[in-house]
């Protein structure tokens, strides 16, 4: 009997699963319909197609439905709605919708009774707080939505909490000050991510001057009243910094260090920014401060080492050096490492080495730098190495090629498990290629192809398929005059590389190495600044031989030059933006998406 009965019953259950789907894109056929109709503003038909679909579904359109009554001025009816759905739901968020109704029929009185209830039910429970900032924020009613977290962060004693999306509400309603407050009670809380503090700024203020300054007065007064909150200090470098007034930045920062009898840790802060923005005088000048304060300031020696790596790099960043600066420069580290003898074993040994190897041209004593910093007993084991490294480098620099092998060699060897020795090889690699040795580099290219450094991989994949490419050839003669003039150019004998290069092209006007030759080319004009030469370069390379290797290469080192040297963001961003499009397969796309964002944030309103 139940089997026939199941028979029966077979059909009926088989039409209904076949009718459920059909009914559920009708109504969704219909839903689409009705808000288009609002879209229209046509809200009687919108109606009528929202009633419908409520009546078969009440929870599936109730707020598109809601709404639309409201926008129609059909406050009657949309009251009754939200009665109606009362009953079928024991939700008391509800009374935000009659609110809602309320409000719109100008009916303040009672909208704000409906409005108070509900806040007054905030209890210090975060999931009921979330739930009725979203129906107040799903009604637009940011004003409610700021008390309720105003509430919740009073019962639970940590207004900081909620801060972050409190600033963002509280700059919807148009009160900047009251958003800037918000966020820097934040900054005493245990755990606040300053970042995340910065980047909700960058989204309320932008580059707008009048709003920088509103928030840089509220930072000097906090200040002020906490002078030992580090992060109100480090939030003032950064709004000036937003600003770009680095000497306004150093004045608040003096008289900050004053007021508060420091030892010079905030300047020390803004010499840091300061370096890292390129801002190398507005560096130097704090650095200063503090080596003024004498060696009693705990920031004394540091001060000292920084400043002249301070100066070294602006040394590096300028087209045109006088003598006398260098000179000047080579005196400081002089007297700084006969004084403090132990940064033999630091980066300031590196630093003054690289200063009188490329800058002075003594190379013999950039070498005797390094053999004391490799000597020091103190000096730590990846300083070591790192020192070995230049030191080779230097070696190659004075001609002395197997010596510098030997020394990669070493480092390679020493510093098996670890980047040091993948950077070894891949030197030595080089200088294998260099030397015309293409069989042995290309065993060393091949491992490190797939090193754990991706610049190194990538570099090491470009050079192998150099070779690759070239000694196939029967005539390997313009492989051998390349990799010679890439040692010249390594050695800094632009003159005599430029020359090869010349006999490259005259002699084998149409060889697959033209492209290599204008990188390299293009490399020579950016190390002398003559960045309009450069990017002649690089364009001829990405317009003659775009499908090739170098084609990406040449437009990230465009978009770089027009965006750190020329200045000009809109060409940079066209470049960046023409990478990403013609080579998405490149190592460089990624970098490219990060520096277009940080673009667009900077030039936000």
């Amino acid at each position: 009997m139940t089997l026939v009965r199941m028979k029966n019953l077979l059909p009926g259950l088989l039409l209904i699963l076949l009718i459920l789907p059909v009914t559920g894109l009708f109504a969704q056929s219909k839903v689409a319909q009705a808000k288009a109709f609002v879209a229209e503003k046509k809200y009687d038909k919108a109606i009528e197609l929202f009633s419908e679909v409520y009546s078969a579904s009440p929870d599936s359109v109730y707020q598109d439905y809601l709404k639309t009554l409201v926008a129609a001025k059909k406050f009657k009816q949309a009251e009754q709605l939200v009665e109606k759905q009362m009953t079928l739901r024991n939700n008391p968020l509800l009374a935000a919708d009659l609110g809602y109704v309320y409000e719109n029929d100008n009916k303040p009185a009672k909208a704000k009774e409906e409005y108070d209830r509900l806040v007054n039910m905030v209890n210090g429970d975060f999931l009921f707080t979330d739930k009725l900032i979203k129906a107040f924020s799903d009604l637009g009613n940011n004003e409610y939505a700021i008390k309720v977290y105003e509430r919740t962060g009073n019962l639970i004693g940590a207004n900081f909490y909620f801060s972050i999306p409190l600033a963002t509400l509280y700059a919807k309603i148009g009160d900047l000050g009251k958003a800037i407050d918000a966020l820097l009670v934040a900054i005493p809380g245990q755990g606040t991510n300053v970042e995340a503090v910065k980047a909700t700024l960058l989204e309320l203020l932008g580059n707008n001057e009048e709003k920088l300054q509103q928030m840089q007065k509220s930072l000097v007064l906090r200040i002020n009243e906490h002078p030992d909150n580090v992060y109100y200090v480090e939030l003032l470098t950064w709004i000036f910094t937003q600003k770009n007034d680095w000497d306004g930045a150093l004045i608040q920062m003096e008289a900050i260090d004053e007021r508060n009898k420091e030892s010079g840790k905030h300047l020390m802060d803004l010499a840091r920014t300061a370096h890292a923005a390129k801002q190398y005088l507005v560096a130097q000048r704090a650095y200063d401060d503090i080596i003024a304060k004498g060696k009693e300031s705990p920031y004394f020696i540091l001060s000292r080492s920084e400043r002249l790596t301070t100066e070294l790099d602006r040394i590096k960043s300028s087209p045109t050096n006088k003598p006398e600066e260098i000179n000047a420069l080579v005196g400081l580290y002089d007297s700084f490492l006969a004084e403090y003898p132990k940064y033999y074993c630091q980066p300031t040994a590196s630093d003054f080495a690289t200063l009188l190897a490329l800058y002075v041209g003594n190379i013999k004593r950039a070498i005797v730098v390094l053999q004391k910093g490799i000597e020091e007993p103190d000096t730590r084991r990846n300083m070591v190495g790192q020192f070995k490294l230049q030191l080779a480098d230097y070696y190659v620099l004075n001609g002395k090629i197997w010596d510098a092998s030997l020394v990669y060699s070493q480092v390679d060897k020493e510093f098996k498990q670890d980047a040091l020795a993948e950077d070894a090889r891949f030197r030595n690699a080089k200088l294998a290629y260099y030397r015309g040795d293409f069989e042995w580099a290309q065993r060393q290219l091949t491992i490190l192809k797939t090193a754990t450094s991706q610049l190194i991989a990538n570099d090491a994949i470009y050079l192998s398929v150099l070779i690759t490419e070239n000694v196939e050839d029967s005539d390997i003669v313009p492989l051998q005059r390349f990799a010679y003039a890439g040692l010249l150019f390594f050695q800094n004998k632009d003159k005599e590389a430029t020359e090869v290069m010349d006999s490259i092209n005259k002699a084998y006007p149409k060889h697959p190495l033209n492209d290599d030759i204008l990188m390299v080319r293009a490399d020579m004009a950016i190390k002398h600044q003559q960045f309009d030469k450069a990017l002649e370069y690089l364009k001829t390379i990405y317009e003659q031989y775009k499908e090739d290797v170098l084609g990406d290469d040449a437009v990230f080192k465009m978009a770089e030059i027009y965006q750190n040297n020329l200045h000009q963001n809109d060409k940079a961003k066209n470049y960046y933006e023409q990478l990403i499009i013609d080579y998405q397969g490149s190592t460089f796309v990624q970098i490219a998406r990060q520096r277009l964002a940080d673009m667009n944030k900077a030039s936000m309103p």
